[in-house]
């Protein structure tokens, strides 16, 4: 079927509003605009292959934080630094200390620091024979490695290559990787497989449910495939970035869960509002016009607000967590371009393929969303108030919350370098790995011994290595090492016990640095590291959130005109993140879970993976919130009477919210078959998050709050009012 669109008037497609004139010039020029978009995906997909192998392995720092500088230092002074892997060492048959075993061992450790790009071995026969790096049954012992450079080179280059080397082991001895950068090395292509998997299942599901809602194949495919033209784009937009920005590999992983998620929910709002306007009695040009009027407004302030939220990232000076902001702005534009340009030449083409195939009957402003709207603002407060206080009990959870450390127990259980942690974390009295370092700063005096033995008296610490001596329990257990501690100054080594680290290794660096020095020191290894790396996070947290409410409230205020409805809903969904946080407490944290899902609870949450939950769900909770909020404003503009402008705007547009709010909570929720612990806590938080926004707060405290406004809703607008068009 043709499009008639010389038999338009000419003011009809010249004058009007900006996206209604769109509207008329993308059916005017589908092919080209056609064209030009399929043109547009090849480059991209060319450009976006090219951006994977690019993405870079970022790690936990905080740049220019006291640990920062300690590691530093320690380089530049002292030629060292924290280790940045294990090897753990087994006696085939005895203990480590047999002659023969030891031998093996002290060629291993050698045969180590020969590798290319080693800095650094050491190991338990080397260093005299430490509590701290035998086991207590003495069947194992550790070696420790450094490799200095970037989380790439480590990982990606030397990793690959050293460990299946040195794991082979001897006839005497047993060696298995383990430590931070084999374990974040297997937690990338593990989290690949959880997300490919995902996605494996949820393309079929997702057509399967649009198909159930639209009734029409093409109205089911056309959105996947807006999802697909999201993501190509969003990845070859990120390309580009590359160029003046590390952006982290777990980018990729955003860009495929939100990509499909933001093409099928932008998609569905214009083909329902395409559909109404055919239903209207509209022709072909002017229906796809209205549609690019209306629901490319709404497509676009949402855009804007989830754009937005993920863009106060950047505010962290972490590339890790502002690499999403680039990623989800980035998938943002591609799901614009999909349902703002192209899906409009589509319909224009073939917009029948997508509407019902029996006629629909003229849209009704009453059914069960009306009749539900109408019985909340009958008796707003009591439906309101049980309404939030169902939310506050779900979100009362989040109050236990515990910023903690993410470790190898983000990996399942078969995981070669978690299997090593284990046996370290349940064998051997100490962590020697995970060392909190102390660096002079300045000239050093002789009380290096008396610091030494204070800081080995510490709950928490098993044993303190230095140049004067070794130190447990406030006693001197060995000799020292001048040769590893002295050079400009000196540096000492606190090795905590693994209970301590098991607990709480940030609250340990803090007992360190409330210890007096007698010379100035700074404090670094991979617990300070992590310390500070929270700190740096949770400091800036307020700002963070500040700038995300305060920026889509803004947006807010220039779609509706009003100053109440954008702090209604700033406060409706800041109700809805506290129940995806207490979920993600009840769940992931005290492990409520945890046989379900297959997963181990640490007692914590990691700050990195809530942070970002926080702006991605805000920014999809928004997306719904402009859309429902577009079409009461549109009935109000219409009508002048507040309640019938609520009861009808959640008649038209409750459907439609509820039907994308289940696709994209699925969507998330098959991340729950994830392996990585990490994929898991988005897949399930955002289901929650996606799921309560559409149901409960959209159905329930919406109409409830807007009733109880009444008039002051549209202030500073004029009160309500008959429109002339009424009259």
């Amino acid at each position: 079927m043709t499009v008639n669109t010389r038999a338009r008037p000419v003011h009809e497609t010249t004058t009007g509003p900006p996206l209604r004139r769109l509207g008329f010039l993308l059916v005017r020029r589908r092919r080209l605009v056609l064209a030009l978009a399929l043109l547009a995906l090849v480059a991209a997909g060319a450009l976006a292959a090219g951006a994977v192998p690019r993405l870079s392995l970022s790690r936990f720092e905080a740049p220019g934080s006291e640990s920062d500088r300690a590691q530093a230092a320690l380089a530049e002074r002292f030629g060292t630094g924290s280790p940045d892997m294990i090897f753990l060492v087994t006696a085939r048959t005895g203990t480590v200390d047999e002659p023969a075993v030891e031998a093996a061992g002290r060629e291993l450790t050698a045969r180590i620091a020969r590798a290319g790009d080693v800095a650094e071995a050491a190991s338990y026969w080397t260093r005299g024979k430490p509590a701290t790096m035998r086991s207590e049954d003495g069947r194992h012992a550790l070696i420790v490695v450094r490799i200095p450079g970037d989380a790439d080179h480590v990982r990606a280059q030397v990793l690959p290559r050293l460990v299946p080397d040195i794991s082979r082991g001897t006839d005497l001895l047993q060696v298995r990787a383990g430590g931070g950068e084999e374990v974040f090395r297997e937690t990338v292509p593990l989290s690949r497989q959880d997300f490919v998997r995902a996605e494996l299942i949820i393309f079929p599901m997702a057509f399967g449910l649009l198909w159930l809602y639209q009734r029409r194949a093409m109205a089911a495919l056309v959105p996947i495939l807006a999802g697909l033209f999201a993501m190509v784009i969003g990845l070859a937009l990120l390309n580009g970035a590359l160029a003046f920005a590390d952006i982290s590999t777990f980018a990729l992983n955003l860009t495929l869960a939100m990509g499909l998620g933001l093409g099928i929910d932008y998609c569905l709002f214009v083909i329902q509002r395409f559909r109404e306007e055919t239903r209207a009695g509209k022709d072909r040009a002017a229906a796809v016009a209205g549609a690019v009027e209306h629901a490319g407004r709404t497509v676009l302030f949402s855009g804007l607000t989830v754009a937005t939220s993920l863009a106060v990232l950047f505010v962290l000076p972490f590339d890790f967590l502002r690499s999403f902001a680039y990623a989800g702005i980035a998938v943002v534009i591609g799901g614009l371009v999909a349902a703002v340009l192209v899906l409009p030449s589509v319909l224009a083409t073939a917009g029948g393929t997508m509407l019902p195939k029996r006629p629909e009957r003229p849209e009704r402003d009453w059914g069960f969303w009306h009749g539900m709207a109408t019985r909340v603002m009958r008796r707003p407060l009591v439906a309101g108030g049980l309404a939030t206080a169902l939310l506050l009990v779900l979100a009362s959870p989040f109050l236990g919350l515990r910023f903690g450390v993410a470790d190898d127990r983000v990996l399942p259980l078969e995981a070669s370098s978690r299997q090593t942690q284990e046996v370290v974390r349940q064998s051997f009295p100490a962590e020697e790995t995970d060392a909190i370092q102390l660096v002079s700063r300045g000239p050093v005096t002789a009380e290096a011994a008396p610091y030494a033995t204070a800081l080995s008296r510490l709950q928490g610490v098993a044993q303190v290595d230095s140049a004067a001596g070794s130190y447990a329990d406030g006693r001197r257990v060995g000799d020292g090492d001048p040769a590893r501690f002295r050079g400009e100054g000196t540096w000492l080594s606190v090795v905590p016990s693994a209970a301590a680290l098991a607990d709480d290794p940030v609250r340990l660096v803090e007992t360190v640095r409330s210890v007096e020095p007698p010379f100035e020191v700074l404090v670094g290894g991979y617990p300070a590291e992590l310390a500070d790396y929270r700190a740096s996070v949770v400091d800036r947290l307020p700002l963070v959130l500040a700038l995300m409410l305060g920026v889509t409230f803004l947006v807010l205020f220039l779609m509706t005109r009003s100053l109440i409805i954008p702090l209604k809903a700033t406060l409706l969904n800041v109700l809805s993140l506290g129940v995806m946080f207490g979920a993600l407490v009840w769940i992931f944290q005290d492990g409520n879970l945890s046989g379900l899902l297959g997963f181990t609870a640490t007692g914590t949450l990691d700050a990195s993976i809530p942070i970002l939950m926080l702006c991605v769900a805000y920014g999809l909770s928004m997306d719904y919130e402009v859309f429902l909020l577009s079409r009461i404003k549109e009935e109000y503009d219409r009508t002048g009477d507040t309640e019938q402008a609520v009861a009808a705007g959640l008649q038209r547009g409750a459907p439609l919210i509820t039907a994308a709010g289940g696709i994209l909570a699925l969507t998330f929720a098959a991340y729950a078959t994830a392996e990585v612990m990490f994929v898991q806590m988005l897949g399930v938080g955002m289901a929650v998050a996606v799921l309560v926004d559409a149901t409960v707060i959209r159905a329930v405290l919406v109409p409830s709050l807007m009733r109880l406004a009444g008039p002051l809703n549209w202030w500073p607008r004029p009160r309500d009012r008959v429109p002339t068009t009424a009259r």
